[in-house]
């Protein structure tokens, strides 16, 4: 039960949401009238606007991104050029985030230093596996990221029980306590942790805390950071959510990390508010999952929760303090790959470790997501997998957070069925987790969802693990969930009626941009 004090934080916090919205939609409706009144009363100017337009069309259809994302762009901007024009340069445009593309790529520089891959691990994976130490070599080379061993996986199918693990090893931190969320929920989950973190920190324990406003808008409100920096801890928030029409606003923090001494790390698709551990029930059953980190790998967390650490002050901080050589003896012999992704770097990572399991599964690959708005080529992975015998099963919501949302990934069944791909929607209520997994050996849990706002426009992290018990662990969690499910492949092989077809192409059309 919430606190009346919680209560008014919350009440606080969606007013300012309010506000913003409120800001920015009247802005672009200013816009859009000023649009309107050009195009009937200065013909020349609009003849102009028009002109422009299809420059900036034809320059979006030569750029190197998604061919979804590139089309909607270019349809918006042809058919009403002033306003297209006006929310491309705001929100679509590369030039809008030159800076952040600067700041980010001066700290990546700085933090790639400290991503070494050792060459024994490689070649050792190799010689099991080339077709897998082929994934694991992607995304070293193109993300940076190296593949460890040394290091044991725990998974989590239950978050209570990643909550209650998450506060025992909190308990124990000795040196520094790093967390990285997308949302904070000021409420009984994150009160819980907050105690512990106000005692490590009046023990001396370097504790930092950095938040997302857009993510954390509905459950935060500013005196949040105030109360966490008077009792001796670092608070930070990322971009700031503004009532103006903000060029970076379109990119936010979806990541999900705690780093403890170095040693030990958590990561997966359950932010730090009630909803997520079934304290609150406001889509039914909320299902998530995760994973503890124990081992070399930690390294590579430790490094992506200062990329973003870093990029949000002037002087960035040196983590080689932060990156201690590990003494511990893993259990077992797996393999395992910390990843990050980024919307200002040109590689989409996220997608291409996805992709990258799909195209090599050769029994089954079983997939979570809470949103399914994909591109030609990521269907196509699908629907070839499928037709070459593998069993591919995609589990979503069956009560969706976001109604319209919903709508556009409904849309995108039917032809996933058309060529075998299998659709169940998690009955109980929300699901919420974002996890891959293929023929017993290989893994995939994070925080990036199966739409164009996670795979091409946040800031995301995941983890990919071959040979471990967790690649077990998270096939079981698949076989317990899939009974609970509503297969609904068999009603969406069937084409729908033409009205409602033609609804789901529109908003295909433009899912891209939701």
């Amino acid at each position: 039960m919430q606190t009346e004090e919680a209560k008014q934080k919350i009440k606080n916090s969606v007013g300012r949401a309010a506000l913003v919205v409120f800001s920015i939609l009247l802005q672009i409706g200013w816009i859009a009238l000023l649009s309107l009144h050009i195009f009937r009363y200065d013909a020349a100017l609009y003849a102009l606007s028009v002109l422009v337009g299809w420059i900036v069309a034809l320059r979006i259809y030569g750029m190197h991104m998604n061919a979804a994302y590139r089309f909607s762009w270019m349809i918006l901007i042809l058919a009403f050029p002033i306003l297209g024009l006006s929310l491309y340069l705001f929100f679509g445009s590369q030039l809008s985030n030159m800076m952040m593309r600067k700041r980010f790529a001066a700290v990546n520089m700085e933090l790639d230093d400290h991503l070494e891959q050792e060459p024994a691990v490689m070649e050792r994976l190799r010689q099991q596996d080339k077709g897998i130490a082929n994934q694991a070599y992607y995304t070293q080379r193109s993300g940076g990221y190296p593949v460890y061993g040394n290091t044991d996986v725990q998974f989590y199918g239950d978050t209570v029980a990643a909550l209650e693990d998450l506060k025992a090893e909190l308990r124990k931190a000795e040196k520094f306590i790093f967390m990285e969320y997308h949302a904070i929920e000021d409420s009984v989950a994150w009160r819980g942790i907050e105690d512990i973190l106000i005692e490590k920190a009046a023990a001396g324990v370097d504790v930092r805390v950095f938040y997302d406003d857009m993510g954390s808008i509905g459950f935060l409100s500013k005196p949040f950071t105030k109360r966490l920096q008077a009792e001796g801890m670092q608070c930070r928030v990322f971009n700031p959510v503004q009532p103006v029409v903000h060029v970076f606003m379109n990119n936010r923090d979806h990541r999900k990390i705690t780093v403890i001494d170095g040693k030990v790390g958590f990561t997966g698709g359950y932010n730090l508010a009630d909803e997520y551990f079934n304290l609150t029930h406001p889509y039914g059953q909320w299902k998530d999952t995760g994973i503890k980190l124990t081992g070399d790998a930690v390294h590579s967390l430790t490094v992506i929760f200062f990329e973003m650490w870093n990029a949000t002050q002037k002087e960035p901080d040196d983590p080689t303090p932060f990156l201690p050589q590990s003494d511990y003896q893993a259990r077992e012999q797996g393999y395992v790959q910390p990843y990050a992704d980024s919307p200002l770097r040109k590689e989409s990572v996220g997608e291409n470790v996805y992709q990258n399991l799909i195209k090599n599964a050769k029994d089954y690959v079983y997939i979570t997501t809470p949103y399914l708005i994909i591109d030609d080529e990521m269907q196509r992975e699908l629907t070839l997998a499928a037709r070459r015998g593998v069993d591919v099963r995609i589990i979503t919501p069956g009560i969706p957070d976001k109604k319209m949302v919903f709508k556009v990934t409904r849309s995108y069944y039917a032809r996933l069925a058309a060529y075998g791909v299998r659709i169940f929607e998690y009955t109980p209520g929300f699901m919420h987790a974002k996890q891959f997994v293929c023929d017993d050996e290989v893994a995939a849990v994070g925080t990036i969802n199966l739409d164009f706002r996670s795979l091409y426009l946040h800031f995301e992290n995941g983890c990919w693990f071959y040979g471990c018990k967790a690649v077990q662990d998270v096939k079981a969690d698949f076989d317990a969930t899939f009974p609970v499910c509503t297969e609904v492949t068999s009603k969406y092989s069937v084409k729908g009626n033409l009205a409602l077809r033609g609804w789901q192409l529109i908003l295909r059309l433009f899912s891209p941009l939701m």
